[in-house]
C-alpha cells in the first residue's frame, strides 16, 4: 500500500491510503473516473501496521483499494456497505467530526 498524510494548519490531517497495483492508474465506472494520483497517495510504500497507525489517529481519511479497505474495516472505521465501488474497486472517505 501507498500511504500519505497530508497536514493542514488549524485543521485535521488527511490520511490517504492506496493499494499498490492501484498507484498511477485510471478507475471508470458508468460515468465515473477516479485517477489514483501518486501526488495524493504517495510514492512511499507503508506497511500493513504503518497504516494502522496513520488510520486510528487521522481526522480524514481517503481510502482506495481492497487491502486498503481492509484495513479500515479492520479498525472498525467503516464497514463494507458503506464504502462505495468503482468498477471492482472499493472506495471509502472517512470524517472525524
Amino acid at each position: 500500500m501507498f500511504l500519505k498524510i497530508h497536514h493542514f494548519p488549524g485543521s485535521a490531517d488527511v490520511v490517504a491510503v492506496c493499494d499498490r497495483e492501484l498507484l498511477n492508474t485510471t478507475i471508470t465506472h458508468d460515468k465515473i473516473t477516479v485517477t489514483v494520483h501518486d501526488s495524493f497517495y504517495g510514492t512511499i510504500p507503508a506497511s500493513e501496521e504503518e497504516v494502522q497507525a496513520a488510520l486510528k489517529t487521522a481526522g480524514n481519511i481517503n481510502i482506495m483499494g481492497e487491502r486498503a479497505v481492509n484495513v479500515a474495516i479492520s479498525l472498525n472505521l467503516v464497514t463494507r456497505s458503506e464504502c462505495i465501488m468503482i468498477g471492482k474497486v472499493p472506495h471509502a472517505q472517512i470524517y472525524r467530526i
